[in-house]
């Protein structure tokens, strides 16, 4: 099983973005791809066109759903929920593919932007749940191990860290008095 993330541009300078854990995991079973309206990526059409090529975005799955063992390729959009529904909408190649609904019923962990979707999981999450649909739980595992490292600790919110002060991420700095 392989990944494609589709990535908008905005993700890559953000330090936020899962996108980045899932590579580190899966190393060579995962690759991230900058999304470009005008240019879309020649190596991933060829690969639709093949066949075996399936999104994994909200919503029930098509009627035109592959048998898991007929995918080879999964791809995720891999930006913020606004960035993913544009470049889903603007991109007729992913509207021509089968699509994989993934319902967990899971709530989101991911605490690192404001304004998430209660129902929607990050990048990073939603590989741990396709990992985990297609049999794959050592790797699911992994990645959430990492993913779990990387968010903030349950109840604390963005700009808060325990035991600094004005809500920013950097502890006040000691005075030293000579």
């Amino acid at each position: 099983m392989n990944f494609t993330l589709l990535t908008h541009f905005k993700e890559f300078e953000k330090r936020s973005n899962t996108g980045r854990l899932v590579i580190d995991v899966l190393g060579a079973a995962a690759e991230q791809i900058c999304w470009n309206r005008m240019e879309p990526p020649a190596q991933l059409l060829e690969e639709i066109a093949a066949g075996g090529v399936a999104l994994v975005y909200p919503g029930v799955a098509s009627e035109n759903s592959p048998v898991r063992d007929d995918i080879t390729r999964l791809v995720i959009i891999d930006g913020t929920w606004h960035e993913a529904r544009k470049i889903h909408q603007r991109s007729p190649y992913l509207l021509t593919i089968p699509r994989i609904g993934l319902t967990t019923g899971v709530k989101s962990r991911y605490n690192l932007r404001k304004n998430q979707k209660e129902e929607g999981l990050c990048t990073a999450e939603c590989v741990i749940e396709v990992l985990r649909l297609f049999g794959n739980h050592e790797e699911a595992e992994l990645l959430t191990e990492r993913f779990l490292a990387f968010i903030r600790p349950e109840g604390v919110m963005r700009g808060s860290v325990p035991g600094s002060r004005r809500g920013t991420d950097i502890p006040c700095p000691q005075l030293l008095m000579p």
